[in-house]
């Protein structure tokens, strides 16, 4: 490709060289930087791209693009941009053929519930039909098959390879969770949403964004790019955004009037069922996972789907057929009947803990043991909050570590001790201890639910990273337990 064909859209300044020069493919990592390459300087959390312009010319780099100056290299071409993330998206999308253009995009954007969320929207439109993509926390899905992914959304240049593998099989719908690190750092640049959903907004990351504010309005981004916003009017800030957004919008509430609508809700253990309302038309809905936030889940999209042109039939097939998302208030019992429930959900916010908490008081006929940490390396002011909550929602607290990364999880461990009032808790550091303890004091009508990691498979320590899933570790524990 050549190096104007790459630049398309994007105003520059040719520093040296040639626009006509043919580059092979595109880096913003120097190390995987190889001959006739062209290379982005983009500014990182922890370093800055355009200290590696000269290691990526020695590499073999023949295009250097760059936002601040660098030393120009005899025999390099050398591109300034005003904004080298921006430059990038539309960059990375020139050289995989824009196959954002061929495919319907979905966002989902909150602090809870975009992972459930994308995984019935998926649900929904292929009961109606169409071959569906997901990009998300958990793993990135082309149709039915899987892909790991690093993080919630990819960089810019991984997302638009994703949508050229996704273009090339025929997907008509990527549904994304779209992250508020993702707008902030521009790695959705450049893209229209077809639709743009709003969960909810609740303390998280203001580790990144330091105030609320900041948080609040890297959310806003999304709706700024989106054909149409769907609006959660039972999350305080939805009001908010109703007011902020310019454009269409559809609401949904499971206790206001909205555009969908959910009214009647019978809660039980094993899901939700609950009347769908949306224009003039209702139809009784039964989810398969617990708890009125999944019903607020299922609104949102509902309303997307609806708003897209789908039935509300097919609406209400595919919200039934969904039987679970990994990691997101899932029973991991084994098959076996313990007498008592074992739940492992991702909930790793204040608000995210509260909620898997309120939801299985609803079906504890004992006890709730709560086994919970906080993650290190992260806002810690979260960490007194989730305290608190985890010892007031529960009946027993058993605190443990997360993933305390580079930090002292006895130290984490004394933050959270910091909010808590009550004297329902043990302290149990090593989380695969914790957990079993949790087992071995569990009763008939207890139920467990083991909160933050939900989904992942591994734990990061100060060490590094090793592999740590409690659906394994839960079953190991039964059967040492002889259950």
């Amino acid at each position: 490709m050549k190096l104007s064909e790459l630049l398309r859209g994007l105003k520059y300044e040719l520093l040296q060289g040639d626009a006509g020069t043919e580059i092979g493919k595109l880096e913003y990592d120097s190390r995987k930087v190889s001959e006739g390459d062209a290379f982005v300087c983009i500014k990182g959390y922890q370093t800055d791209g355009h200290k590696y312009a000269a290691s990526a010319a020695e590499k073999g780099a023949k295009v250097i693009i760059c936002q601040d100056m660098v030393e120009l290299m005899s025999g390099v071409v050398y591109v300034r941009v005003e904004d080298a993330r921006k430059a990038l998206a539309v960059a990375a999308s020139n050289f995989y053929g824009n196959p954002k253009d061929r495919l319907k995009l979905i966002g989902v954007t909150g602090t809870n519930g975009k992972t459930t969320s994308t995984f019935m929207i998926k649900s929904i439109l292929e009961a109606a039909g169409f071959k569906t993509a997901i990009i998300g926390t958990i793993a990135n899905y082309i149709g039915n098959r899987k892909l790991e992914a690093e993080r919630t959304t990819p960089e810019s240049l991984e997302l638009h390879k994703l949508f050229k593998e996704m273009a090339e099989e025929g997907v008509e719908y990527c549904v994304m969770e779209v992250s508020s690190h993702s707008l902030y750092l521009d790695r959705v640049y450049g893209l229209e949403f077809s639709e743009g959903i709003f969960t909810n907004l609740t303390q998280d990351h203001l580790d990144f964004h330091e105030t609320f504010e900041n948080y609040y309005k890297a959310k806003l981004m999304l709706f700024q790019n989106s054909r149409n916003s769907v609006i959660n009017l039972d999350s305080e800030y939805g009001a908010r955004l109703m007011v902020d957004i310019k454009g269409r919008v559809t609401t949904y509430s499971a206790e206001k009037d909205a555009d969908a609508r959910g009214r009647n809700l019978r809660l039980h253990s094993r899901g939700v069922a609950f009347d769908l309302e949306y224009m003039g038309e209702v139809r009784q809905v039964k989810i398969n996972i617990p708890g009125k936030y999944n019903v607020e889940n299922a609104l949102g999209s509902a309303a997307a789907c609806l708003s897209e042109g789908i039935s509300i039939d097919d609406v209400k097939l595919g919200l039934e057929k969904m039987l679970c998302v990994p990691g997101r208030c899932e029973i991991v019992n084994q098959g076996v009947n313990l007498g008592f429930d074992i739940i492992v959900d991702y909930a790793h916010t204040p608000d995210g803990l509260e909620n898997i908490l309120r939801t299985a008081r609803e079906f504890t006929k004992g006890r709730l043991i709560a086994v919970f940490g906080c993650g290190g390396d992260r806002d810690r002011t979260k960490r007194p909050i989730m305290g608190r909550i985890g010892t007031d929602l529960s009946d027993l607290a058993i605190i443990t570590s997360d993933n305390p990364r580079t930090e002292d999880p006895e130290a984490i461990i004394r933050d959270v001790l910091a909010g808590i009032e009550k004297d329902n808790y043990m302290v149990v550091e090593n989380r695969h201890d914790a957990i079993k303890k949790s087992i071995e004091i569990a009763k008939a009508g207890d139920v467990i639910v083991i909160a933050g990691k939900g989904h992942e498979d591994y734990q990061i320590l100060k060490s590094g990273k090793i592999h740590f899933d409690e659906r394994e570790i839960v079953k190991e524990i039964l059967e040492e337990g002889g259950y």
